[in-house]
This record gives structure tokens, sequence and C-alpha cells, in this order.
């Protein structure tokens, strides 16, 4: 067995993003293990789930101490994806390990990772600016579609490592749109924990891990994902969300089968798009900010 220091360098930059902003661990994690260290799907899955049970709590301990974190959300979540990440652990067994397993569970990890950028980019598009207004610890909470969430999110995270951050993080904000960015993170963060441990379970039983992936995992996203947890309560995670989007957007994208030159143009084209839209949002909030001006002054 033996670390590969690439690897663990890899897994230090998404360790860091996971602790900044809740997202991105299997989103990130698995296709970089399998694209660029031509690690198979099901094993970066199986491995990317244990050590993530590790990576985990490391953030959570930073957003408990602060009171970040709704403990109540956390609970209900877990009610829905604890079962469910096993149930889904169980399905990735069925699958099979043989080149036809493989692609499928490519098509079906795609598939998550689509969902996931079309969530964070539909809530990018029709957020109204809640954002930081509400502690987590503060809001009223919805048991019922907080489950469905939970069920959702645990059978990705079993099937395909993605969902504990990249798509549940998403659906708590249409679910939540008044929590603060920080409670988010941090409620996140916590309720992965049971989560990764059901399905790293589930890994561990059915599985196909390689301990030696796993390992360098784990040096590398450890201390990454405490530094990005001190920091997550104080940097502006606009910057952060935007790349995870594209990332997730290629990555799927990727893995449905789509070939690197129209890949290339698609990505060309949503960058261009996004920053027309971006351009045109600015524009007409420059706009209004003048106009109201305009108006006081006139008054």
């Amino acid at each position: 067995m033996s670390i590969d220091g690439y690897m663990v360098l890899g897994s230090a930059i998404v360790g860091l993003l996971v602790g900044m902003t809740g997202a991105g661990g299997g989103a990130l994690m698995t296709p970089m293990l399998i694209f660029m260290f031509g690690v198979t799907p099901s094993t970066a899955i199986s491995s990317d789930l244990v050590a993530a049970v590790v990576m985990r709590p490391v953030g959570a301990a930073v957003h408990l101490k602060r009171g970040t974190v709704n403990l109540a959300l956390v609970g209900w979540l877990a009610v829905g994806s604890v079962p469910a990440a096993l149930l889904g652990s169980l399905l990735l067994k069925v699958i099979g390990t043989g080149p036809a397993a493989e692609t499928r569970i490519e098509i079906v990890l795609g598939t998550a990772l689509l969902l996931g950028a079309a969530a964070m980019g539909l809530r990018a598009a029709t957020r109204r600016g809640h954002g930081g207004l509400m502690p987590a610890t503060e809001l009223n909470l919805r048991p019922v579609p907080t489950i469905c969430i939970g069920v959702l999110g645990g059978l990705m995270v079993g099937l395909t490592s993605v969902g504990s951050g990249s798509l549940m993080i998403v659906l708590l904000l249409f679910l939540y749109p008044m929590v603060s960015a920080s409670g988010l993170v941090g409620t996140d963060l916590v309720q992965a924990i049971p989560l990764t441990a059901a399905a790293a379970l589930g890994q561990l039983l059915f599985g196909h891990i390689e301990f030696a992936v796993t390992l360098s995992v784990i040096i590398g996203s450890v201390p990454a994902v405490l530094v990005g947890s001190l920091l997550s309560s104080r940097a502006p995670d606009r910057l952060l969300r935007p790349i995870i989007f594209f990332v997730l957007l290629a990555s799927g994208l990727k893995y449905v089968g789509v070939s690197t030159t129209p890949l290339a143009w698609t990505m060309g084209a949503v960058v261009v798009a996004s920053g027309i839209a971006w351009a045109v949002v600015r524009y007409r909030r420059a706009r209004r900010i003048t106009a109201m001006a305009v108006d006081a002054t006139a008054r």
C-alpha cells in the first residue's frame, strides 16, 4: 500500500472547498479520482465514502463549537438519509463491477452530478437576497419535506457518493431560503456524519474499497477541511459556488457520454451565457440604484 502525493494534494483542495461551502465532497472527489488517477468508478465511490467518515466530523466540530448547527434539522434529515444510504450501497453492489456495470455506474453518477448542477443553477437564478437573514438554530422546521430530502440525498450518496453536500445543501436552500450561509454549511456538515457513516458501512459490507486510495484522500482532505471550516463563517462563498457548479456540470456531462470537443463547446457556451447574465443583472441593479438616488434627490 503506497500513498500518492498528487492524490493527497488534490484531496486537500477538495477538502478546503468542502469546509468552506459544505458542498463538493463526492461531486469533486470522485471525479478527481476517476479522471485524474484512473481509479474505477465503484472503487472511487467506496473509497471516497469511507474517507468522508473521517473528513466530515472535523469540519462539523468547528461549526458545533460556534453554534451554527440546527441539531433538530440534522435529526429529521438522518431519519430519511441513513436507511436510504444503506439501500443505495446495496443497489451499487447489485449493479456489479464489470465493464458494463462500471458504465452504468458512471451514468448514474453523471445524472446525480447534473441534478446537483441544475439545482445550484436554479437556486442562484431564483435567489432574492435571503442569505444571512436567519441563524440555522431559529428555523421553523418542516419535518416531512426535510425527511424526503434526506431520502433522496441518502440514496444518491449510497449509489454515487454525491449528494451529502452538492445536492442536499441546494435542496435545503429551497426549503429554508431564509437560513444564513454559515448555518447552512454547519448543519450540512453535521448531517453528513450519520449519512456518510451509513453509506460507508454499506460500502465496507458490499463495496470495493482500495485502502491506499482511501488513506491518500484522508491525509489530504482532513487538515484542509478544518481550515475551510474555520474560514467558512468569514469568507463569502459567491466565488466558490460557481466553480463547484461548473465542475459538477462538466463532470456530469462527461460521465453521461459527452465527448471532449462537444463538452468544451458546451462549457464555453455556459461560461459566456453566465457572463452575460451576470452583466445584465449588475447593469439592472446599477440602474435601479441610480433611479432610487435620483428619486431621493428630487424629493
